[in-house]
């Protein structure tokens, strides 16, 4: 983990912080506060356990390394239900009230989107380590506060056809999407990957989060010679989906956004959940790193209910958020203080880190996105569980 910072900037920021109380510091004795806003508990509870157990890991290995500034961190959560009223009016107690360093959050895009404001306005880091809504980060802010080690919708739409087109050989896929902000932008994003690829389009149907039978939507897409799905929807309504396909009878390949991977979806889908192949960012059971066997044996020790790399479910949302938390500490260290303007220099100054995705090299001297294209998987359920798709399928 290096970061390329003269070491008399760094000390002198540090004095300085401490010098002036921590300021941005969360009032609970003299550590620093870490924020996190992110779903705890309903359908995607599992998602946000998995994004609070990465941090939590990340945060017991800086303490154990000295901390921060010469200060522990404190992991301080709030639950926004997947509501974006609940996210804002959580991220402003966290903002003003605990004075946290950085905010971590944004499970849902709507939610996310609506904080994105509110960092700004606090003029604290705001980092993401799941929603993929491509504006959460091109927001049109300047300076802009918000960074997200995730995946990216404009770029999973690309991914999501140039998949389906090596493994299935489509030449008609149809859309069915999810009647939100974030289906309606994918929407726009799957079209113009359809374009670029010289592929038609079989359709493209939205639905609401309540619906319990998208019959009418699935046929309109079977009648028009869609030869693949491609869904962009939460977990309940992605098992809507697949329950349907089973009521129709109809066998068709689903290409999906990383979705349902957020909860319980493999339960709710029922017997045909592994026919759906969706985008991840990373799996443990991925190559072998010194990183990985760290971090697997920390979640081993920490969480009786882990005890190999089949239960680490859902893995993106543990490795995004524990390669963020580390990313964060760098830019704070670079910063040499807690003000909230220099943090967000602070990433832009981080050269290198060694992570459990991939190795980043200067991942935010350039924009806001830490991983790209290049860095995703493909994956489907197997018994309740997420394991990268067969070699030979992809």
């Amino acid at each position: 983990m290096a970061i390329l910072v003269p070491r008399r900037t760094i000390l002198a920021g540090a004095i300085g912080g401490v010098a002036a109380g921590l300021t941005g510091c969360g009032p609970r004795g003299n550590n620093i506060g870490i924020g996190l806003i992110t779903a705890l508990t309903a359908q995607s509870a599992k998602s946000g356990e998995a994004i609070t157990r990465g941090l939590t890991v990340a945060i017991d290995e800086i303490n154990a390394n000295g901390g921060l500034l010469g200060h522990r961190l404190e992991l301080i959560r709030r639950d926004d239900e997947s509501n974006p009223g609940k996210g804002v009016t959580a991220a402003r107690e966290l903002f003003y009230k605990e004075r946290v360093a950085v905010l971590f959050g944004g499970l849902d895009t709507p939610v996310a989107r609506a904080i994105v404001p509110i960092a700004s306005a606090a003029r604290t880091p705001f980092v993401v380590p799941w929603a993929a809504g491509t504006a959460i980060t091109h927001n049109g802010t300047d300076p802009n506060y918000v960074f997200r080690v995730s995946a990216v919708d404009e770029l999973v739409d690309k991914a999501m056809v140039a998949f389906a087109q090596r493994t299935y050989g489509v030449r008609r896929p149809g859309l069915i999407l999810l009647n939100n902000p974030w289906g309606q932008s994918n929407e726009k994003g799957l079209k113009a990957a359809l374009t670029a690829a010289g592929l038609a389009l079989g359709g493209s149907e939205k639905f609401e989060h309540s619906d319990v039978d998208v019959t009418p939507q699935l046929g309109r897409l079977r009648a028009a010679g869609a030869d693949c799905l491609m869904m962009v929807a939460t977990v309940g309504p992605s098992a809507q989906v697949v329950k349907s396909l089973d009521q129709m009878n109809w066998d068709v390949p689903v290409v999906s956004h990383w979705g349902p991977a957020g909860g319980r979806f493999s339960e709710l889908a029922g017997p045909h959940a592994n026919r759906v192949k969706f985008v991840q960012t990373y799996s443990f059971f991925g190559p072998d790193s010194p990183v990985k066997t760290r971090v697997l044996a920390a979640l081993e020790t920490s969480y009786p209910d882990i005890k190999g790399p089949q239960d680490v479910t859902p893995a993106v949302g543990v490795a995004n958020a524990y390669d963020a938390m580390h990313l964060a500490a760098l830019a704070i260290r670079a910063a040499g203080s807690l003000d909230g303007n220099a943090i967000r220099r602070g990433f832009a100054r981080i050269d290198r880190y060694d992570g459990l995705i991939k190795s980043y090299r200067a991942p935010f001297a350039h924009g806001q996105d830490a991983l790209g294209e290049q860095d995703y998987i493909w994956a489907q359920f197997d018994q309740g569980r997420i394991v990268p798709v067969p070699a030979k399928a992809v």
